[in-house]
């Protein structure tokens, strides 16, 4: 069972931008950078939990901190 939920795509990009992100690019994906990560969101919905864990750990986030930002 994954620590994060799925969640939909404008709550990953709101929880996101809490933590210091700011959005690069939107096209099929939103691209997104706090000046030394770079992570990258299918813009579906909802975001797959398996998938949304690996967004949070690439933007350098436990489960518990993202969970906290949403």
């Amino acid at each position: 069972m994954p620590k994060i939920p799925g969640i939909h795509h404008a709550a990953a990009v709101r929880a996101l931008k809490k933590a210091g992100f700011k959005v690069i690019r939107e096209g099929g994906h939103t691209v997104m950078s706090d000046g030394a990560r770079i992570v990258t969101l299918p813009r579906h919905n909802p975001i797959n939990a398996f998938t949304m864990g690996q967004i949070a750990k690439g933007a350098g986030l436990t489960p518990d901190d993202f969970k906290q930002l949403l």
